[in-house]
């Protein structure tokens, strides 16, 4: 008798599907992170090429005058270039753990939020799963509902 009733209850179940890409992107909070993000791009950027512009005028400057040097001049000039070049990377690998980090902070706080009214969504309306649509690779519309809006104004509410 059990056996009987255990697929319909299987079909009384609800699923939603989201899509959280749309969801971010329409936020406010996530438009000032993201600016807020790019800018410290820039400015890595920006620290970046004044210091390799700075190493290739040094390197030039270098060729130019290499044939007056004499042996020591040049394995110093040489080794200074060397530890330029050096530190230069050290900067552009610190420079990109630094961008990870201030990205993970300033969007990490935006998921949270999201996630947060995706779950007050789904237990408000009593869904058993709610799936990101972008992953799924097909969706039956008849049986999962898109919760997009409704968590779009479920996030509205939070503010």
């Amino acid at each position: 008798m059990l056996m009987l009733f255990a697929p319909l209850a299987t079909f009384a179940q609800k699923f939603g599907h989201v899509d959280t890409q749309s969801i971010i992107q329409s936020l406010p909070d996530y438009s000032r992170a993201n600016g807020e993000i790019e800018a410290i791009a820039k400015q890595y950027e920006n620290e970046l090429k004044a210091s390799q512009d700075e190493l290739q005028r040094l390197a030039e400057d270098y060729d130019k005058k290499k044939s007056s040097m004499n042996a020591t001049q040049q394995q110093e000039t040489e080794a200074s270039l060397q530890e330029k070049y050096s530190r230069i990377q050290q900067q552009a690998q610190q420079n990109q753990q630094e961008f990870q980090k201030a990205q993970q902070e300033k969007l990490q706080p935006i998921f949270n939020k999201v996630r947060q009214a995706i779950e007050t969504v789904g237990k408000s309306g009593g869904y058993v799963y709610i799936m990101e649509t972008n992953n799924v690779l097909y969706i039956n519309d008849t049986i999962s509902k898109d919760l997009t809006s409704e968590v779009k104004a479920q996030l509205a509410k939070m503010k």
